[in-house]
């Protein structure tokens, strides 16, 4: 490559890729630490919809012993009723009838007092369950408060070696000749944050295919920049 010390600038590249690689890889991180506290969150919100369910069906049990109380009171008042209407009673037949009357609505009473000791067994088990879940749910939000305190924590850190990264990337990128950058770069982009690999042996350092022997010549000639034929990748000889 006429005007370029290909050796040269392949050592600028093999600088280049070792900040590049591991910039790319902070940068995944910065991705997938997000993903993974909405993760724990989301498991968070379930527990608290867990929770609001609970309380929800403890409202419900209260709400139905609350209108059976009433209808004991109305039992309880009919009751009343029936009783003082047998004073005014004058006739074996009508006395017999609310006699009946009364007992049928003792009967209802029973059954409705039988209905509201279920009910309060049934909110003292929800009840119990809803104290339980707060202090599962307390514990659990401690827990995703303290991860969520670390992923940033960890964010910040990865932002600030990015920074720096970028800055040593800033220092080495006037000396790269911009055609070369350019395509770089482009491969840079195109081949997950590897873009300028070593032969190993007689393969590509990116994609592991054979390198022919005639293409490792041609590298060691140091006259132009090869490119392995399967990843496109730009190849080159450790020392």
């Amino acid at each position: 490559m006429p005007g370029v010390n290909v050796q040269d600038q392949i050592k600028k590249l093999i600088e280049l890729q070792k900040i590049d690689g591991e910039i790319y890889e902070l940068k995944v991180t910065l991705r997938e630490k997000p993903a993974a506290l909405s993760e724990v969150q989301a498991r968070f919100e379930d527990k608290k919809a867990g929770l609001k369910a609970l309380e929800e069906k403890l409202k419900e049990v209260q709400v139905k012993r609350s209108t059976l109380e009433g209808d004991l009171k109305t039992k309880e008042a009919a009751i009343t009723k029936a009783n003082n209407d047998l004073s005014a009673i004058k006739t074996n037949k009508e006395y017999t009838a609310k006699i009946s009357e009364i007992e049928g609505i003792k009967a209802d009473k029973s059954i409705i007092e039988e209905k509201i000791l279920v009910s309060f067994d049934e909110a003292d088990g929800v009840k119990a369950e809803v104290e339980k879940e707060k202090a599962h749910l307390a514990e659990e939000e401690k827990k995703y408060q303290a991860e969520k305190a670390a992923v940033e924590a960890a964010v910040k850190e990865i932002e600030a070696r990015v920074k720096v990264l970028e800055n040593q990337r800033g220092q080495i990128v006037p000396d790269i000749d911009a055609n070369i950058l350019q395509r770089y770069e482009k491969i840079l982009g195109n081949k997950a944050g590897l873009a300028i690999v070593p032969v190993k042996g007689n393969s590509c350092g990116g994609c592991y295919m054979n390198v022919p022997a005639q293409v490792i010549n041609e590298i060691q000639m140091h006259d132009k920049f090869i490119a392995c034929e399967m990843c496109t990748r730009i190849l080159y000889l450790e020392d």
